[in-house]
């Protein structure tokens, strides 16, 4: 009986000091399709695998704008992801309307982040189940943060969400040298190898299935100002856009790593038919 106030109740912590509730919240993002996010000096970008409920059904949105500098990509629960986008749009218009400049990113993430840990310490509320990627641009150059239903926000060069996102962290990992110099169209291209490395081994990256979106310098300047470089602004990219970055993906590191094994077998095999040949030719 006393489990069960534990295993329901938001705000009431286990004797082993667990929130199970958050617990549960956080097994939500993990179960949803990957989305990874990485900045250099100049852009910010997220590359987000998108699911079908069905074969009957349309590719679910993954990626989000919430102001012209900001856009987000999520994982986890959809019906959460809406409302806590709606909050966010709802801030970035505020700070338009009563400041007439962009809203900082940091500023965005306190206040998300302050509003998801209320529901993890009230009474008649659960977390919300879904996690965030967050790029943007203001005035110290672009940004990614991840936001979880903790209400934890932290910054990133690279980070990465959703299911098998620890094979994403480790093609992240690797390459982490190179994208505070990549270019936007290198950053993407890095981006879509890393979310290649979540699909199971028996399937391909399509272009159907996948959402880029980005976001560069400039993006923070007034709507309306001759400043503000076209496609600098948050862009979002699918379908046949892609295919100048699909083409340039190449073998998977999976692939190469397969090919090299096969490559040594072969050649040892090659060592041990060739050893007794020789032997022969002594005698």
């Amino acid at each position: 009986m006393f489990r069960n106030v534990y295993v329901y109740n938001a705000d009431a912590v286990s004797p082993q000091g667990r929130l199970h509730q958050v617990e549960y919240a956080l097994e939500a993002v993990k179960q949803g399709s990957a989305v990874v996010g990485l900045r250099s000096r100049t852009h910010a970008v997220l590359v987000a695998l998108k699911r079908a409920p069905s074969e009957l059904a349309a590719h679910q949105r993954k990626v989000l704008k919430i102001d012209h500098h900001i856009g987000i990509g999520f994982a986890g629960l959809t019906s959460d992801a809406r409302v806590l986008s709606h909050y966010m749009r709802q801030l970035a218009l505020s700070s338009r309307l009563m400041y007439t400049r962009p809203l900082p990113i940091s500023r965005l993430m306190s206040s998300l982040a302050d509003r998801a840990q209320l529901n993890t310490m009230q009474y008649g509320k659960r977390p919300y189940g879904v996690g965030f990627l967050v790029i943007g641009v203001d005035d110290t150059g672009p940004h990614l943060y991840e936001f979880n239903p903790t209400g934890n926000c932290f910054e990133y060069h690279a980070m990465s969400l959703g299911a098998r996102n620890q094979s994403a962290k480790t093609y992240l990992e690797r390459h982490l040298d190179e994208f505070a110099d990549a270019s936007r169209d290198e950053l993407i291209l890095h981006g879509l190898r890393a979310l290649r490395e979540t699909l199971p081994q028996n399937k391909q990256l399509e272009r159907a299935a996948v959402s880029v979106a980005y976001v560069g310098p400039g993006a923070d300047a007034d709507p309306r100002s001759p400043h503000v470089r076209d496609g600098e602004k948050f862009s979002l990219l699918e379908g046949d856009v892609l295919a100048s970055w699909f083409d340039d993906l190449g073998p998977s590191e999976r692939e190469q790593a397969a090919q090299a094994r096969a490559e040594q077998a072969a050649a040892e095999q090659a060592t041990a038919d060739g050893a007794p040949r020789d032997a022969m030719d002594e005698n």
